[in-house]
C-alpha cells in the first residue's frame, strides 16, 4: 500500500508553528506534495523541514515569501523534474515530479485568479499549456498521480455556495470546463470521487466570518489519477482535526507500491 498527502500550506514555516510536522510524522506517508511553501530553501534551516526517513525536494519560486512547492518521498525517486520551459511555472516554483519505476507523482500549484482581472487571464495561460503537458504525459509509458491545488471546483457538490459563486474565479465556467477536458478528453480521474461521493468534502475555507467553524469550503485540492490506477484506489481522507492551513491536508491510500 503507498499514502500520498497532498497539502497547500499557505506558508510552510507558518503550517509548522501550527504543528503541521508533528502531525506528518504520525501519518506513515509515503509521498507528501506540498503547494504554497511561501519560502526559499535557504530560510529553511531548521531540521523540521526535512523530516526524517524522507528525500526533501523544495522548488522555490523566485519571489520570495510566494507560491513554491515541495515533495517529500520515503523512496529516492529515479529522478525529480522542477523545469517546465516556460513561466509561471517554472520562474513561480509550480512544479515539482518525482519519478519512480513505472510511477511519477507530482506536485502542482495552479495559480489563483481571484485577485484581478489580470491573475485570472494568467490562470487561462497556464491552464492552456499544463492542459498540453499533461496530454503528453498520456504518452509515457507509466502511470501519474497528479497532486494538484487546482483552484478551480468541479461540480456543484465541490462547493457549499455554487449559486452564489458561478461568476467568480475557482467556479466559472470556462475553469470547470477545463476539469471536463482534463477528465473526459485527456483521461485523468478524479480519485477521491472514485471512493467518496458525499457532499461537503472541501479542503479550503475563506478566513473571513466562520467559513471553517460552519464548514463553508470549497474542494480545490485533488489527487487525480491515470486510469490505469482506476481500480488502485483503497481509501480518501481529508484532515481537518487540526488546522494548519486555510486548506486541509487530503490522504489517499492505493493498492500499489512505490519503488525506485
Amino acid at each position: 500500500m503507498a499514502r500520498i498527502i497532498t497539502v497547500n500550506t499557505n506558508g510552510i514555516r507558518s503550517a509548522a508553528r501550527k504543528g503541521f510536522f508533528e502531525w506528518l510524522a504520525q501519518q506513515d506517508a509515503d509521498v507528501v506534495c506540498i503547494q504554497e511553501t511561501k519560502a526559499q530553501e535557504h530560510q529553511l534551516e531548521d531540521s523540521v523541514f526535512y523530516p526524517e526517513g524522507y528525500h526533501c525536494y523544495y522548488n522555490d519560486a523566485e519571489k520570495k515569501g510566494y507560491s513554491g512547492t515541495a515533495l517529500y518521498s520515503r523512496v529516492k525517486p529515479r529522478q525529480v523534474v522542477s523545469r517546465l520551459g516556460w513561466d509561471p511555472a517554472d520562474n513561480e516554483g509550480r512544479y515539482l515530479q518525482a519519478d519512480y519505476d513505472g510511477l511519477s507523482v507530482i506536485s502542482l500549484y495552479m495559480p489563483s485568479g481571484s485577485s484581478s482581472e489580470a491573475a485570472l487571464e494568467k490562470k487561462y495561460g497556464f491552464m492552456d499549456r499544463f492542459l498540453e503537458h499533461l496530454k503528453s504525459l498520456r504518452r509515457k509509458r507509466r502511470e501519474f498521480v497528479i497532486c494538484a491545488d487546482w483552484n478551480i471546483c468541479h461540480k456543484e457538490i465541490d462547493l457549499k455556495n455554487w449559486r452564489g459563486n458561478q461568476k467568480n474565479s475557482g467556479f466559472l465556467p470556462e475553469e470547470r470546463a477545463w476539469l471536463d477536458r482534463l477528465y473526459d478528453e485527456v483521461g485523468y480521474i478524479d480519485s477521491f470521487r472514485l471512493v467518496n461521493g458525499e457532499p461537503e468534502q472541501y479542503t479550503w475555507w475563506s478566513n473571513r466570518g466562520q467559513a471553517w467553524a460552519k464548514n463553508v469550503g470549497w474542494r480545490l485540492d485533488y489527487q487525480v489519477i491515470t486510469p490505469k490506477l482506476r481500480d488502485k484506489v483503497l481509501a480518501a481522507d481529508i484532515y481537518r482535526d487540526e488546522r494548519f492551513s486555510d486548506h486541509a491536508p487530503q490522504i489517499m491510500d492505493y493498492d500499489f507500491e512505490i519503488g525506485a
